[in-house]
């Protein structure tokens, strides 16, 4: 029978930094020797999906005490009462917590993280979630007492809620007195002459001569073209866990 204790959900979190449309691991060699994230085989060592989330206070107190329960219960003889607090604290008052998956145990491979959209259906494989996004996490609780102590968040799915379009980085700044580029836009060109109209045209006459069918809901205001003018960390978070514990 499954656990039920073990499984949760959490809505309407902010995606932070999701590697979801492949397996990814940690190379010391990327970004110029600083290290960084690579796309990988799901066989290499390291390799797994990953995404961090923000949460509000009240969001992070309950899904800890969720993990702790879920602790108590598979916690063995030898392993501590508790667990440090795995979430990092932002600047503005939210918290930073992650859900990932292997890529594989031993040479069997996961399936990836189940990712859909609003009303449930499946997003491609290769789609890429990206940071700023709402969505909802499903995962599991995974107890450990190794090198470390605490419950891993062993992400199951992602539903996207709010997508936010991925934005186009450029790897230059403005140059001044550079080339423009003049966008394809009918009301971009301001040096176009405007026509100016005849007064003593008589093309009014062929309005008033029309038969009203209803009254009008407000006087129609009389349109006067002009020329369009130029274009000008990480905190201590010790006390926090006896607070949350209550």
């Amino acid at each position: 029978m499954a656990e039920e204790y073990m499984y949760y959900q959490i809505a309407n979190v902010e995606a932070m930094y999701p590697k979801l449309d492949t397996t990814y691991k940690f190379d010391n060699r990327a970004n110029g020797g600083k290290g960084g994230s690579v796309k990988c085989s799901a066989l290499d060592d390291g390799a797994e999906y990953t995404v961090s989330f923000l949460m509000t206070e009240p969001e992070a107190k309950t899904l800890y005490k969720a993990m702790k329960a879920a602790y108590t219960k598979k916690k063995e003889d030898g392993w501590p009462d508790k667990f440090p607090l795995p979430f990092k604290k932002q600047e503005d008052g939210r918290y930073l917590g992650k859900a990932k998956l292997k890529g594989a145990y031993g040479t069997d491979k996961t399936t990836p993280p189940l990712q859909v959209d609003a009303k449930n259906n499946k997003l491609p494989e290769d789609f890429q979630l990206t940071t700023g996004s709402i969505v909802n996490l499903a995962f599991t609780f995974v107890p450990y007492n190794l090198s470390g102590t605490g419950v891993s968040l062993r992400l199951n799915g992602v539903q996207v809620i709010e997508y936010k379009p991925m934005q186009s980085r450029s790897p230059f700044g403005v140059v001044d007195g550079g080339f423009v580029a003049e966008p394809d836009n009918p009301f971009s060109d301001t040096t176009a002459p405007v026509v100016e109209l005849d007064e003593d045209d008589d093309s009014d006459d062929i309005f008033n001569s029309v038969e009203e069918e209803a009254p009008a809901s407000q006087e129609p205001k009389k349109v006067v073209k002009k020329s369009a003018p130029a274009p000008t960390d990480d905190d201590d978070l010790s006390s926090v866990i006896e607070d949350w514990d209550d």
